[in-house]
């Protein structure tokens, strides 16, 4: 891990609070997208369609296409695609609200991951933060209701696997360029899309109309100008949040992630309609301020 004289905070958090700005805003328009065309697909998609902009980044100075140790940068890419998979699954199913609140509970597992593997002790607060968050959590996704169901747990899933992203950017990928890494996500991210896609086209039912499980369809058009933004948002997006990994630590970075908190459920309000029940909003203040406290804690070193 690099050491922490080659830290620049200010820049990771202005960095990163321009990435939840856009991804905010981008990922409402998987809802609309989730109406045409299925998960693999929408991927496949995505990734094609991030082609040209990479490869005009790298053209233009942004980094270099070409990882400069390709083992530890796709086994990064490897448990971002998972994360992203459940993510983007699950907002094609649930409110993003709902969503957001269980992929931001990696904070809370990159402290987990910290102790278990790393041996890392910690204090009271950040013990009672994880108690906090689990809590803030069971009030999101409301385990028991009419509406609760095993895909409920697919963004917390998402969480623990973007927990081990977010270590390994910064573990793993330190002298990477943000281009590289963001490309051999992307790669691996569209190779999984097509290949799902076609499988559950010539398998699945031809009927099938479920997000997680629609094979491909040539009735895209209505969902392309959708790609088009999410595609130019996320590697705009996702460009800066690994810049900000890069720059500080990871615990110090996680606490500007949660501004997407506000921004992704004010934009579902304005774009979708999508409200929050009371008590799903006092759940995910509840992970927020589980995060902000881990994070805050960890820079004190207890």
């Amino acid at each position: 891990m690099s050491d922490s004289v080659n830290n620049r905070p200010a820049q990771a958090a202005i960095s990163m609070l321009f990435a939840m700005t856009v991804i905010g805003l981008i990922d409402n328009f998987v809802a609309i997208i989730s109406t045409h065309v299925g998960l693999w697909q929408f991927h496949a998609m995505r990734s094609t369609l991030m082609v040209p902009l990479l490869v005009a980044m790298a053209a233009f100075g942004l980094g270099s296409l070409r990882p400069n140790n390709w083992r530890p940068v796709f086994a990064r890419a490897t448990v971002l695609s998972i994360s992203m998979m459940l993510y983007f699954g699950s907002l094609g199913i649930m409110p993003i609200s709902q969503a957001l609140a269980g992929l931001f509970t990696s904070p809370i597992f990159v402290l987990l991951i910290n102790v278990v593997v790393m041996k890392q002790r910690i204090g009271p607060f950040r013990i009672a933060a994880v108690f906090l968050g689990f809590a803030g959590t069971l009030l999101v996704l409301q385990p028991g209701s009419d509406g609760f169901g095993p895909l409920m747990l697919m963004p917390v899933l998402a969480g623990f696997f973007y927990a081990i992203s977010a270590i390994a950017t910064r573990s793993w990928c330190a002298g990477e360029s943000a281009t590289s890494l963001l490309a051999a996500n992307m790669l691996l991210l569209g190779c999984i899309g097509l290949t799902v896609s076609v499988l559950f086209g010539v398998f699945g039912d031809a009927s099938e109309t479920h997000f997680l499980l629609r094979g491909w369809t040539w009735e895209m058009m209505p969902a392309l100008p959708w790609a088009v933004v999410q595609a130019v948002g996320s590697v705009t997006g996702v460009f800066f949040i690994i810049r900000a990994y890069q720059l500080d630590e990871p615990t110090n970075v996680a606490v500007f992630e949660y501004a997407v908190m506000i921004f992704g459920p004010g934009f579902a309000w304005l774009i979708l309609g999508q409200s929050l029940e009371p008590l799903q909003g006092v759940g995910i203040a509840m992970i927020s301020a589980a995060g902000l406290i881990i994070s805050i804690r960890a820079r004190k070193g207890n």
